[in-house]
């Protein structure tokens, strides 16, 4: 397993750590965010969008449960769970093609965990007493993570 703990402060930070990500995704990676309500799970996969090059709005699926974004590295789909009930009804939504050939960020990806054991994992939480700063867990099982956690791992800091 490889594991790093990062601080971030503020939006610009969270947008930096995104960038940071997105320098080494390909189509095919599996970004899973769990954190609580306004942790900043939504404004990483923005970050992350516009890194990629994307240019419009990207706004949290929470209604719609996944948005598609065309970037000119490829799809990035942005789903939420944090509405369904169970892991068969994240199946039935019929988003296996994407996986392959997009990069795919969950929101609230705890309950499809186990689905993507290749997964980058992000957990988001508020610094108590800091409402700008939010702690970013970040761990993987997957060798193809190791640099990239690692990477991150010598900062502490997006």
């Amino acid at each position: 397993m490889f594991e790093s703990v990062l601080t971030t402060r503020g939006v610009t930070e969270t947008t930096a750590l995104a960038a940071r990500i997105a320098a080494d995704v390909v189509p095919g990676d599996v970004l899973l965010l769990t954190g609580e309500l306004a942790s900043g799970k939504t404004q990483f996969v923005q970050g992350l969008a516009v890194a990629l090059g994307y240019t419009g709005p990207v706004t949290s699926p929470t209604f719609t449960l996944a948005n598609v974004y065309e970037t000119p590295r490829g799809p990035l789909v942005h789903m939420d769970t944090y509405r369904l009930d169970d892991l068969r009804q994240f199946r039935d939504l019929g988003f296996d093609a994407y996986f392959d050939t997009s990069v795919t960020c969950i929101e609230w990806g705890g309950l499809v965990a186990d689905d993507f054991p290749d997964a980058l994992h992000l957990d988001l939480s508020v610094v108590p007493g800091a409402d700008d700063e939010r702690r970013v867990a970040l761990s993987a099982s997957a060798e193809r993570w190791r640099g990239v956690v690692e990477n991150l791992a010598t900062t502490g800091r997006a």
